[in-house]
């Protein structure tokens, strides 16, 4: 019997030692992850790359740690109320590390794209998901049923998204307007109805459009979402322009075409917003009730600008027309009386 007792207090001391070297190693393992890591994040901090390194140290040193003395523990049978805390302290480790990878991620983000602000609320949102996750897991390890949990809690989710569906289609649609950034502050945008104006403001519920007379428009971002946008910024601000112009009958058409590309390329050159290199054009497209219906095509530098230099083209084309006696008709009809 006392050869029994030695043999298994030998094969304990074994068993010991074993999990000691597991602890010892895991936690040489983790230190050198860790330092390894945090020398990886210094140094892309020092080259300005991105890099998720230093968030993910202290979640990784903390994994490796658990995970050689959940090991460790298994080599001592008796210790069974350990292996279950080392359980939920690996949820938490877990429920640590994702939520260190997400913040990690919205500062990549909002470094890049300083007005997009409604992330930390995202981020809010999912954390608050991680956490009821890794609660429901740590109840199933303690051996509870969280059938009834679950059910109970699919219904208050679809209850609270049916309160307040208006409130979460416009904020989501906020994030999916700011995200692809199709449109960002400051851009001149015209929507499908025929409003336009600059985009001041895109908060969580709505987007703030001041239009040309100083009105400011507040659009719910669901609306907005679903709406054709032409953006006027996107992908350069210049933008070539269309005048619709119009000459008599008896004109010289190459007379014209010459007079007027002379006016447009002054004007270009000398009104502010025009472009100066572009070279203007002139096509003429239809025989109207009085005229012969052309169009000329000039650029400028930006949307607010096409509004002086077609006041200045037509002041003046008006004035070079009358010198070199071009006629622009009237409107006319000719009546015939049958006696």
């Amino acid at each position: 019997m006392l050869t029994g007792s030695l043999e298994a207090w030998a094969l304990a001391a074994d068993e010991l030692v074993v999990a000691v070297l597991i602890l010892f190693f895991s936690l040489l393992l983790a230190s050198l992850l860790y330092f390894a890591f945090k020398k990886y994040a210094a140094k892309a901090a020092e080259e300005r790359r991105k890099s998720v390194a230093g968030a993910l140290a202290l979640p990784v040193f903390l994994s490796v740690v658990l995970a050689g003395a959940y090991l460790a523990v298994l080599r001592l049978p008796q210790l069974v109320i350990v292996v279950m805390l080392l359980k939920v302290l690996g949820v938490f480790v877990g429920v640590f590390a994702s939520i260190r990878l997400i913040s990690a991620l919205v500062e990549w983000y909002a470094r890049e794209h300083v007005t997009y602000k409604r992330l930390v609320g995202v981020r809010r949102i999912v954390n608050a998901f991680i956490y009821v996750i890794a609660i429901i897991i740590v109840i199933r390890l303690l051996g509870y049923d969280v059938t009834a949990l679950i059910a109970g809690f699919g219904v208050g989710a679809l209850v609270v998204a049916l309160a307040l569906q208006s409130t979460l289609s416009n904020y989501f649609a906020g994030i999916y307007i700011t995200m692809e950034r199709s449109i960002k502050i400051g851009d001149y945008v015209e929507l499908e109805g025929g409003l336009s104006g600059f985009v001041e403001e895109i908060t969580w519920r709505s987007t703030k459009i001041r239009t040309l007379l100083d009105n400011l428009v507040i659009i719910p971002n669901a609306k907005l979402a679903e709406s054709i946008i032409t953006n006027y910024y996107d992908p350069t601000r210049e933008m070539n322009i269309r005048i619709d112009c119009g000459v008599s009958y008896g004109s010289d058409l190459e007379k014209v075409e010459r007079v007027t590309l002379d006016v447009a390329r002054r004007v270009l050159q000398r009104v502010s917003g025009g472009v100066e290199t572009f070279e203007p054009l002139v096509r003429f497209n239809n025989f109207g009730d009085s005229n012969i219906e052309f169009t000329v095509i000039l650029r400028v530098k930006s949307v607010i600008d096409q509004y002086l230099v077609k006041h200045e083209f037509i002041k003046e084309l008006t004035k070079a027309y009358a010198k070199e006696g071009i006629e622009i008709a009237y409107p006319c009809r000719n009546i015939f009386l049958r006696g």
